[in-house]
């Protein structure tokens, strides 16, 4: 069984120029046609879509994606050290990282509330201002 371009990007949750993009990343092979010329999809193309999309929604570039999908795909001779594995830790690592940047900016905007912060120019020269940019006018770095 086939898909054509539309009802593969339907049963995915993509749009079509996704398709199209991801045939010239090299993540999707080129489809076979019909033929009046219509892009025929294998059925597995969904799952393959839907597995570039979570992994996407996970934190990994669209670079990382390819070379997870080709690992998966070229399995002989793999490493662990480069699969799923590592690279999971590795991303859990960057989003945990960015968790930590986040809530120190939460607690900033916070405090800058607090603080009755409603311009920021007054307030990047005032020494109550929490902002970072609170030392500029100093030329300190923030």
């Amino acid at each position: 069984m086939t898909l054509r371009s539309g009802e593969l990007a339907d049963a995915a949750g993509v749009n079509q120029q996704t398709l199209r993009y991801y045939e010239r990343r090299g993540l999707l092979a080129e489809p076979a046609r019909s033929p009046g010329g219509h892009r025929l999809y294998p059925t597995s193309a969904v799952t393959l879509l839907r597995v570039i999309k979570t992994a996407q929604r996970l934190g990994f570039t669209l670079d990382e994606v390819t070379d997870l999908v080709d690992l998966g795909r070229h399995r002989h001779g793999r490493r662990t050290d480069t699969g799923l594995q590592a690279r999971a830790a590795t991303k859990l690592t960057e989003i945990e990282s960015r968790i930590a940047d986040l809530q120190i900016i939460a607690t900033t905007l916070r405090e800058a509330i607090d603080a009755g912060c409603d311009d920021l120019t007054t307030c990047a020269t005032s020494a109550c201002c929490p902002l970072p940019f609170a030392d500029l006018d100093r030329g300190e770095r923030p």
